[in-house]
């Protein structure tokens, strides 16, 4: 970093070191580099837009590693491919490749990750642009991934480009990486990373994703998830004389009426600490994310009562529940109707359980960012919590590094919708934020 006319601002807990902050010109340098790379910037995050990552099942997943390993090969970083092999969801056919670029500083450490997922959910319908053309109009970048997260990810690499060509040395060491299957947990992505040690709270001290919370936003957990399946069994008749079987799929439904009824209604009634956006999801919430039935071992529907029906459930919990608390709750509610139900038969089972994560508001990683959004924006910095999980999760329970948080351009409720978008002026704020934190952590 260049030293001339430094001032020491403050001391980093972490790094237990003075931490040298360049001047205003130093800062402006960085600006308009990150200026001067817009147009670069917009193109890249456009060019992995038209590369259709979809999961499931995977699709293009080495080209967009590719993708993005040539451009941090362009950008000074060393660059390695890492398959997520011994992992069910490695195939030949689908691959899972994760890359990661490493640009060393003057020493190992500390380290900044700069972590993005470049999978995305499938498009679905009711678009009016091409999901994966990669559109640029009206000073929006259009497309499945714009804002989850293709931007962010090329904000992330630009941030990092921009201090470089800024002439600026920088003390510690920073690593960005793209990796897989983020939308259906990162089993094979950053969860792998961590159980290979590539990120690990020995060698890895800050983790930003730049998942898209918005330029003024910094993301500092997520709540809880517990899906279950809930099975209930009935006894298979012909169709026509339906009296002579029981319905399984009629029992599913004293089910969803109590979920309905009575589950519902008592989640509204709590509200957690954590600041989780939307104002909405700071109440634990239950959703119905399938629903199946008819005979056990018959591929199509057939003239007979259904002997069998499962119904998946998606429970967020908040922080103060636990997922004991509302695995508890579930079963209590099923008893219920089984109480009240003749011949209500019913199994229950877990199908994915997700702790929350929170990172301290105080932590040098989140101070690091409030102040360069500051410097950006002008503006004070929202500290919010996710609603949703992201691989944070992984990050905080794996890796067991505590300083992770979530900070990127795009708007959070557009993610997964038809006509999904990210705004080209906050893609490139979003950039000088995270150029700003790199400074000021590593710097």
């Amino acid at each position: 970093m260049i030293l001339e006319g430094i001032r020491l601002r403050k001391v980093n807990p972490l790094l237990e070191y003075p931490v040298a902050m360049p001047m205003v010109q130093h800062m402006d340098l960085v600006l308009r580099e990150v200026d001067a790379a817009a147009d670069e910037l917009v193109d890249f995050a456009a060019a992995l837009v038209r590369i259709p990552t979809v999961n499931p099942p995977g699709e293009a997943y080495m080209d967009c590693a590719q993708a993005i390993g040539s451009r941090l090969q362009e950008c000074g970083f060393d660059v390695e491919y890492m398959a997520a092999t011994g992992r069910p969801e490695h195939t030949r056919a689908h691959p899972r490749v994760n890359v990661i670029g490493r640009r060393q500083g003057r020493a190992d450490q500390p380290l900044l990750h700069l972590n993005g997922h470049f999978d995305v959910v499938p498009p679905g319908s009711g678009w009016t642009v091409d999901p994966f053309g990669g559109i640029v109009r009206d000073g929006r970048l259009y497309g499945r991934g714009s804002a989850d997260m293709k931007a962010g990810l090329a904000a992330a690499i630009y941030a990092t480009e921009a201090v470089r060509r800024a002439g600026l040395d920088l003390a510690g060491t920073v690593e960005v990486s793209g990796t897989v299957d983020e939308e259906s947990g990162g089993l094979a992505g950053v969860a792998w990373l961590a159980e290979q040690g590539r990120l690990a709270a020995d060698r890895t001290d800050f983790v930003i994703i730049p998942e898209p919370f918005g330029v003024e936003r910094i993301c500092l957990g997520h709540r809880g998830v517990y899906w279950f399946d809930v099975t209930t069994y009935g006894r298979t008749a012909h169709g026509s004389m339906p009296f002579l079987g029981e319905s399984a799929i009629e029992s599913m439904g004293h089910v969803l009426d109590a979920v309905r009824d009575e589950l519902a209604p008592s989640l509204l009634q709590r509200v957690t600490a954590m600041p989780v956006v939307p104002d909405g999801a700071r109440r634990p919430t239950i959703n119905v994310n399938g629903l199946s039935g008819g005979q056990a071992d018959a591929v199509w529907p057939t003239p007979c009562v259904a002997d069998r029906c499962t119904a998946t459930f998606d429970r967020r919990f908040l922080i103060e529940e636990g997922v004991e608390a509302a695995r508890a709750e579930a079963l209590a509610l099923l008893e219920r109707v089984a109480a009240r139900v003749p011949g209500f038969r019913y199994e229950i089972s877990d199908r994915l359980v997700v702790h929350p994560v929170q990172t301290a508001s105080d932590a040098p990683l989140v101070t690091a960012l409030q102040e360069a959004v500051l410097d950006v924006t002008g503006g004070l910095a929202e500290l919010v919590a996710s609603p949703g999980t992201y691989d944070h999760k992984h990050v905080a329970r794996l890796a067991r590094v505590n300083q992770c948080v979530a900070y990127g351009p795009g708007v959070l409720e557009i993610a997964h919708q038809p006509d999904e978008w990210c705004g080209i002026d906050d893609l490139v704020r979003a950039t000088k934020v995270i150029a700003f934190a790199i400074v000021r952590l590593i710097g």
